[in-house]
C-alpha cells in the first residue's frame, strides 16, 4: 500500500512537471494575442468594422486580414491603443466604415412608438431609454449611430439624423 501511494504521488509529480514545461516551451497560441485585441475593443457588436462583432474583427487584426483603423465606436483612441499592443505604426480613424464617425445619430418618433422594447434590446450601448408599452427615446451623446436599433422597430419610427438635426453636439 505505501509502494502504491509513493508510485502514484511520484507520477503525479512528473506529470505536474511535465505539464509546466510544455506550458513555459511550447509556441502560445495566436488565441493570446486574438484575447489582447479583443479586450482593446469596445464590445459593443456594432459590426461597424465589417465584421458581425468585436471577436471575429479582433481575428481578422491578429491574422492580418483587416487593418486597426475599423472601429468607429472605439475612435482614435482604440486605434492608438491597437498600434501600441502591435507595436505598429498608428493610422487615422477610417471614416467611411460607418453612419457614427459621419454624424449620424438614432432619432426615435415618440408620436409613433409603441413602446415594444426591441430597440433597447438591440442597442449594444445602452443609448436608448424607455419602459414596455411608454415611448423610447435615444440619448444622443451616448448613440455610435450603428443602426441595429432600426430594423428591429415594427413600426419603423426610428432614423438616422445628423447631429445638427438631432440636437447632438
Amino acid at each position: 500500500m505505501l509502494f502504491t501511494l509513493s508510485l502514484l504521488f511520484l507520477l503525479a509529480f512528473v506529470s505536474g512537471v511535465v505539464l509546466d514545461l510544455l506550458t513555459r516551451y511550447l509556441p502560445q497560441s495566436t488565441d493570446t494575442l486574438v484575447e489582447r485585441i479583443d479586450a482593446v475593443l469596445p464590445q459593443i457588436q456594432c459590426a461597424q468594422c465589417g465584421y458581425p462583432g468585436c471577436r471575429p474583427y479582433a481575428r481578422a487584426i491578429a491574422a492580418n486580414e483587416a487593418d486597426i483603423n475599423r472601429c468607429p465606436p472605439g475612435g482614435q483612441d482604440t486605434v492608438e491603443a491597437l498600434a501600441r499592443l502591435l507595436g505598429a505604426d498608428s493610422k487615422p480613424l477610417d471614416l467611411h466604415r460607418a453612419t457614427a464617425m459621419t454624424g449620424g445619430v438614432a432619432v426615435i418618433d415618440e408620436a409613433r412608438c409603441i413602446g415594444c422594447t426591441l430597440c433597447i434590446q438591440a442597442c449594444p450601448v445602452d443609448a436608448i431609454v424607455g419602459a414596455s408599452r411608454y415611448m423610447h427615446t435615444v440619448i444622443a451623446t451616448e448613440c455610435t449611430g450603428c443602426e441595429l436599433c432600426v430594423a428591429p422597430c415594427p413600426v419603423d419610427c426610428i432614423v438616422m439624423q445628423a447631429p445638427s438635426q438631432s440636437g447632438r453636439i
